[in-house]
């Protein structure tokens, strides 16, 4: 592994030359940091993403991966598909979808675009992150006994855990190319990755060992979407977490 240091809007695109597959992890990602940094958020999630793809088909990359989000869904009555209109309520949704639409007009026989909206991650990664609801009502918890959770708490999401997430991303770039390319796939469990958000709660305090109390903040979230994923299912991916 070779790790190097650049800013995304602006580096060295022959780093690309011979590589074989690009999957674009780019992002400023949770809704407040969207919200406090606007035009950094479209330069990096929109631009850079649009810019790399396109680089990276010059380079003859073969696979291009967009791990994108299932917020894009924002707000829906029913359980939506790949298929259904999306409704972006915050920037972060917002760049995530004009990343998509553009590097998916680049796909072709040579270059194969792969777009994964992804649920709401959850567990341990090694730059550990606590802004995603189950790590942070985990840790909040844990520490100081107080789980907070965001009103109403009648709000539904899906979650995905990031070794299951990881695992979409590698099977695609063995996936058989006329199932995938150019397409759209949520990630999540076909069974049990849509919940709500005030149950969820509860089953994260119920498991922590000490007497936990709920503490809920800020302005009700308009954000509530069901998700299917039958779609990545058909292609005989499961998440095992």
């Amino acid at each position: 592994l070779t790790k190097i240091k650049a800013d995304s809007r602006n580096y060295d695109f022959s780093l690309m030359k011979d590589v074989d597959a690009v999957i674009d992890l780019v992002a400023i990602s949770n809704d407040p940091s969207g919200d406090l940094l606007p035009r950094e958020t479209d330069e990096i999630n929109f631009q850079s993403r649009a810019t790399t793809a396109k680089k990276a088909k010059e380079y003859g990359v073969k696979h291009y991966i967009l791990p994108s989000s299932c917020s894009i869904y924002g707000f829906q009555d029913a359980i939506v598909d790949e298929d259904s209109t999306v409704n972006p309520i915050t920037l972060y949704a917002k760049a995530n979808l004009a990343a998509e639409n553009a590097v998916k007009k680049l796909a072709d026989d040579n270059f194969t675009v792969v777009i994964l909206r992804q649920s709401t991650l959850y567990g341990y990664s090694p730059r550990m992150r606590f802004d995603l609801a189950i790590n942070g009502m985990t840790f909040g918890a844990w520490k100081t006994g107080k789980l907070p959770l965001m009103r109403d708490g009648y709000q539904w999401r899906p979650m995905v855990h990031v070794k299951d997430t990881s695992r979409a991303m590698i099977f695609m770039l063995n996936a058989e190319q006329g199932d995938i390319n150019g397409n759209i796939f949520n990630v999540g469990s076909v069974t049990n990755s849509n919940y709500l958000i005030k149950a969820l709660g509860e089953m994260v305090a119920n498991t922590i060992p000490n007497d936990v109390k709920i503490e809920w903040y800020g302005d009700p979230d308009h954000r509530s979407y069901q998700v299917s994923f039958d779609k990545l299912a058909a292609l005989d991916f499961k998440c095992e977490q």
